[in-house]
């Protein structure tokens, strides 16, 4: 993966150095953006980059005596434009969680253990990968680079 993208990074950089500031800025915006509706749209089906289905949640016994708790989809609110920003800084693109909710993303992305409650029990969560790269968001970067560099 890392080395499609360095492949592709080393075949548009001559491309993009003679474009100017400005256009380049606008190509990382446009990218990131693109990037951002990809992840959320991945994130809501709840799939893992390489297409394997997130790790479904523990039963939580104490919830069925409460009433009708709908079983709703992980992530919900992680994967609105409040919380998964796209954000370019000089001419490169950045997709990720900020903030306090980047703690909570970084315990899911790489299964690590963390505490539910200040004073709670440490739980070791499963893996499941929030942000990556698809070959279809591979395609989609290549695709907007080819339109950009072709606009102008």
């Amino acid at each position: 993966m890392a080395d499609d993208l360095q492949a592709l990074e080393d075949w548009v950089a001559p491309l993009l150095a003679r474009l100017e500031t400005k256009e380049r800025r606008r190509l990382a915006r446009s990218v990131a953006r693109d990037l951002r509706r990809s992840q959320r749209e991945r994130i809501k089906a709840q799939t893992n980059p390489d297409g394997t289905p997130y790790a479904p949640r523990k039963p939580q016994k104490w919830r069925a005596r409460q009433g009708a708790i709908r079983r709703q989809a992980m992530f919900g609110k992680l994967s609105t434009a409040k919380w998964l920003k796209a954000t370019t800084r000089g001419d490169t693109a950045v997709v990720g969680f900020f903030g306090n909710v980047a703690r909570l993303a970084k315990t899911h992305q790489y299964g690590l253990r963390d505490r539910v409650d200040r004073d709670g029990p440490t739980i070791e969560y499963p893996q499941r990968e929030l942000l990556g790269f698809t070959e279809a968001d591979r395609e989609l970067i290549l695709d907007s680079l080819l339109n950009h560099l072709g606009a102008v």
